[in-house]
């Protein structure tokens, strides 16, 4: 019989890779999205995580064994993204936990349980890396906190297992993302080599000189699905990222060799994204129009902001994977390959033009 689970968030860079990792597995997958796509292998759940009518209603014949809850709504400030998403985790648990078909829940979190919510990101007294799950909570709200507290409650209610997974900056494809810095740098050079802007590194120089590292959305799907079938993994928090490590000032030029231009020597000084990016929307309309790719709107594929906040950190940022190898996480993937491998998908969608 086959297994059957419900992502939360299914359209996202993380909820795709792992809908794309069950459906390959022979599972039945529920995708739970405002819009969810009718032809992308799962059987579509349209409901709004913040109304619990609509979510009883779309889930009313839904009866999974394990939850996958990759979804977040950014919120102007930290107190409305604690108030909004442990009320979207809250309400899908309160949903589905008297069904008592649940046997494992795993939520997806990141990095900022270590760095701090944006309010107050890399600030303040930080735990010193590789960051490792035993360094516990900082102190200061955070909403991945919130969402944690909400499905630790819930499994005290309703007796099913769960795993908390912390990705580093996730490489996947996902239109209208907010958080996609492959996408990202793809727009950016496509733009730089149609218009002759020099590729600069946007970030600061302790992100180009220091270590690394990032976490291909197929590496978190891998880990996500593992977790779901380990004992040993159950009520467990995981770090998840590739599994190599590499400087800014190597990859920054690799990227620019796979767009066929050239990186321009970094001098140290912070270029933000956003400001380099700001009167790009016409520039990507024609280059979109000219080449027929499917996504004119450039702010449906680049998220400068956020690509700025992860290459402006001024501290080294590597994570520690040694608790999931104990309990027996093998898998890896070299993170210039993800990159590329994005990129080719990207031409072939035709999301980007080719090199």
């Amino acid at each position: 019989m086959a297994k059957t689970a419900l992502i939360a968030g299914v359209t996202g860079i993380q909820g795709s890779a792992t809908a794309d990792r069950l459906i390959a597995d022979g599972w039945t997958v529920y995708g739970l999205a405002r819009n969810p796509s009718d032809d992308a292998g799962y059987l579509p759940v349209a409901a709004d995580l913040l109304n619990p009518a609509s979510l009883g209603a779309a889930l009313k014949d839904v009866r999974p064994e394990v939850l996958f809850l990759t979804t977040w709504l950014r919120q102007p400030t930290e107190a409305e993204n604690i108030r909004v998403n442990a009320a979207m985790v809250r309400h899908l648990l309160d949903a589905l936990g008297p069904k008592e078909s649940l046997r494992h829940v795993a939520l997806v979190t990141g990095l900022k349980h270590y760095l701090g919510p944006f309010e107050a990101y890399a600030k303040g007294n930080l735990p010193k890396t590789p960051f490792r799950e035993d360094q516990g909570r900082l102190d200061v709200p955070n909403f991945y906190y919130a969402q944690e507290d909400e499905v630790f409650a819930a499994a005290e209610r309703h007796g099913f297992g769960w795993s908390v997974h912390r990705p580093h900056t996730v490489i996947g494809k996902a239109v209208g993302n907010a958080m996609n810095m492959g996408t990202t740098l793809a727009v950016y050079a496509s733009i730089c080599r149609e218009t002759g802007r020099p590729f600069r590194f946007p970030g600061s120089a302790v992100q180009w000189n220091g270590l690394t590292d990032m976490t291909d959305a197929r590496q978190l799907a891998a880990q996500l699905v593992w977790a779901a079938e380990t004992p040993a993994a159950r009520n467990q928090d995981f770090n998840i990222v590739n599994g190599d490590v590499f400087r800014w000032s190597w990859m920054w030029p690799r990227i620019a060799a796979w767009f066929g231009i050239e990186a321009e020597e970094f001098d140290a000084t912070v270029r933000p994204l956003e400001a380099q990016m700001r009167d790009d929307a016409a520039i990507w309309r024609t280059i979109a129009e000219r080449e027929g790719l499917a996504v004119p709107q450039i702010e449906k594929l680049a998220s400068p902001w956020h690509t700025d906040a992860d290459l402006g950190r001024p501290i080294e940022v590597v994570t520690d994977m040694s608790k999931a190898r104990k309990v027996g996480f093998s898998a890896y993937r070299a993170t210039d390959d993800c990159f590329f491998e994005l990129f080719e998908q990207l031409v072939a969608d035709r999301i980007i033009p080719s090199p």
